[in-house]
């Protein structure tokens, strides 16, 4: 069993969606989507504001390499991981909104503590 969930998507469309999952959390800080997919993005969101804690040039292309948009990752070191500076991990909170009306998949929010 992997360490990760599959989503019922293919390996490239997993991972593209998780990255851009991911850049719209440190873009508008509060996203809306599935309980699986927000438990996935979290762990990676996570990892960049680790990333972005660092501060230093290799940590910035890291980030770079993961998310696609290079004004979100200026945003994530100017302002987003000075504010976690104290904190070590639990950057991101889920609040559950119950089923979704198409499907009934668990809706959740993911959001930046």
């Amino acid at each position: 069993m992997p360490g990760y969930r599959k989503l019922g998507v293919k390996t490239a469309h997993r991972k593209s969606m998780l990255r851009n999952l991911v850049t719209d959390l440190l873009r508008e800080g509060r996203i809306q989507t599935t309980e699986c997919r927000a438990k996935e993005a979290r762990r990676e969101a996570e990892k960049m504001i680790t990333l972005a804690k660092r501060g230093d040039l290799h940590a910035r292309r890291q980030v770079l390499a993961y998310v696609t948009d290079e004004d979100v990752v200026t945003k994530l070191f100017d302002e987003i991981a000075p504010r976690y500076e104290e904190r070590n991990g639990g950057y991101t909170r889920i609040l559950k909104l119950g089923p979704r009306r198409g499907d009934a998949a668990e809706a959740v929010f993911l959001e930046l503590v």
